[in-house]
C-alpha cells in the first residue's frame, strides 16, 4: 500500500511520571535519545516512509514542542497542533480533530516510543486484510506494562488484555501503540469523553466482531516510558539495534561530535559515545562508551562520564567522575565528587536540584 496520501496521529501529550524528575520541566515526547528528541526520530520515521502530513496532540509543556518542530518544514513534513487542555486520553484526542483524518487510512504513533519499524510494511499488511484497524505487536520478556495480544493464524485478534496480571498472561506479544485505522473507527469512539484505545476502542472492537488484526514486527520497538528503558533505548541507539540517524560527524567508527565542539588534545574518546554541538572536552577528560553529551556541555579537567546521558549545558568540574547517570538541563556536577549507580540529577527552572 502507498504511504502518499496517509496522514498521522502523533500522540504527544504525555506527562512522563514515571520518567520524573526529568519530566518536571520537559515533555515525556521532548526527552532526547542520541541528542534529539526521542519525538523526533519518530518524525523522521514517517517522513522516511513519505508519510508528510501529521497531526500533534498536546498537553504537558506544549510551547516547547510547538517551538521545537514548528510546521515541520526542517523535515519535509506538514505538522499541526492539537492542544488539550484536559486530556481526552489516546482515542479521545484523536476524536477531537476526526475532520482531519475523515478522507482515508491513517496511523496512530505513539510520540515517546522508540522505533525503526517498517511502516510500509504494516500499511500493506492492513490493506491486504481489508482491516478496520491493525495493531502492531511486538514480542518482548517482560509483559505486565504493556496490553498483551492473541491473534489466530491469519492475524485476526482473537484476545486482548490492557496490562494483565500474572494469571491473565496467554502471549508476549505487546501492544506497540502503533495503529492503522480506516476512518470507520470513529464512529466506535465518543465526543468529549475520556477514551483510550488499549482499555476501550480495542476491547469494543473485538466484542462487535470487527475486522481487526495484528502484525508482529521484528524491526526495533521500546517504549522510553521508565529510566530502565530510556537508558536501554539510549544504548540500543549507540549499538546500532535502534535505526536512526545521529547527529554530528562521525570521527571514529562509533564516535559522533557536532560542530563547533572543542576536544583538547589529551582529551580521550571510547567508542560508542555521541557529543552534541557547542561542547568543550578538558585536557585528561574521559567520554566513556555508552555516553551522550547534549549541545554546549562542559566536561572538566581528569574528569569520567562513563554510561552517562548528559542534556543540554551540562556542566562537570575536574575530576568527577560519574557512571550510569542522567544529568538534566543545565545540571551542575561540583569538582572532585563521584556520582554512579543509576544516578539522577536534575536542575529545575529557578536553579533548585532535584535528585533520586
Amino acid at each position: 500500500m502507498s504511504s502518499e496520501n496517509v496522514k498521522a496521529f502523533v500522540l504527544a501529550a504525555g506527562a512522563g511520571t514515571r520518567l520524573r524528575p526529568l519530566t518536571y520541566a520537559i515533555p515525556k515526547p521532548m526527552v532526547p535519545v542520541a541528542n534529539k528528541p526521542v519525538l523526533e526520530h519518530t518524525v523522521e520515521n514517517l517522513s522516511r516512509h513519505g508519510i508528510r502530513t501529521m497531526v500533534f496532540n498536546l498537553h504537558h509543556y506544549p510551547r516547547m514542542i510547538r517551538e521545537y518542530f514548528g510546521k515541520g518544514e526542517r523535515w519535509n513534513v506538514d505538522i499541526s497542533y492539537s492542544y488539550e487542555p484536559r486530556l481526552l486520553g489516546t482515542a479521545g484526542g484523536l476524536k477531537k480533530v476526526e475532520k482531519f483524518f475523515r478522507d482515508g487510512t491513517f496511523l496512530v504513533m505513539s510520540g515517546d516510543g522508540l522505533s525503526d519499524i517498517n511502516l510500509g510494511r504494516v500499511l500493506e499488511f492492513h490493506r491486504r486484510k481489508k482491516a478496520l484497524g491493525t495493531m502492531v505487536l511486538k514480542a518482548v520478556d517482560s509483559r505486565f506494562e504493556y496490553g498483551v495480544t492473541l491473534t489466530d493464524k491469519s492475524g485476526r485478534i482473537k484476545k486482548f488484555i490492557e496490562k494483565p496480571c500474572w494469571s491473565d498472561v496467554f502471549s508476549n506479544k505487546v501492544n506497540t501503540g502503533i495503529y492503522v485505522f480506516e476512518p470507520a473507527v470513529f464512529k466506535y469512539i465518543p465526543k468529549n469523553k475520556f477514551y483510550d484505545f488499549g482499555k476501550d476502542v480495542w476491547p469494543d472492537l473485538l466484542r462487535r466482531r470487527q475486522p481487526i488484526y495484528g502484525i508482529e514486527i521484528f524491526d526495533y520497538w521500546t517504549d522510553v516510558g521508565n529510566l530502565k528503558e530510556y537508558r536501554q533505548g539510549v544504548r540500543d541507539a549507540l549499538d546500532g539495534r535502534l535505526k536512526i540517524n545521529i547527529a554530528g560527524q562521525q570521527l571514529y567508527p562509533g564516535i559522533y561530535v557536532g560542530e563547533n565542539t572543542k576536544i583538547s588534545r589529551g582529551a580521550r574518546l571510547i567508542a560508542p559515545c555521541v557529543i552534541g554541538r557547542d561542547c568543550h572536552i578538558e585536557n585528561k577528560a574521559v567520554v566513556g562508551p555508552y555516553t551522550t553529551l547534549a549541545a554546549k556541555c562542559q566536561i572538566g579537567q581528569g574528569a569520567l562520564v562513563s554510561n552517562s546521558i548528559l542534556w543540554g549545558r551540562v556542566r562537570v568540574f575536574r575530576g568527577v567522575k560519574l557512571d550510569n547517570c542522567i544529568i538534566g538541563y543545565r545540571g551542575v556536577v561540583s569538582s572532585n565528587i563521584t556520582v554512579y549507580e543509576g544516578s539522577v540529577l536534575n536542575v529545575a527552572f529557578g536553579g533548585k536540584e532535584i535528585a533520586k
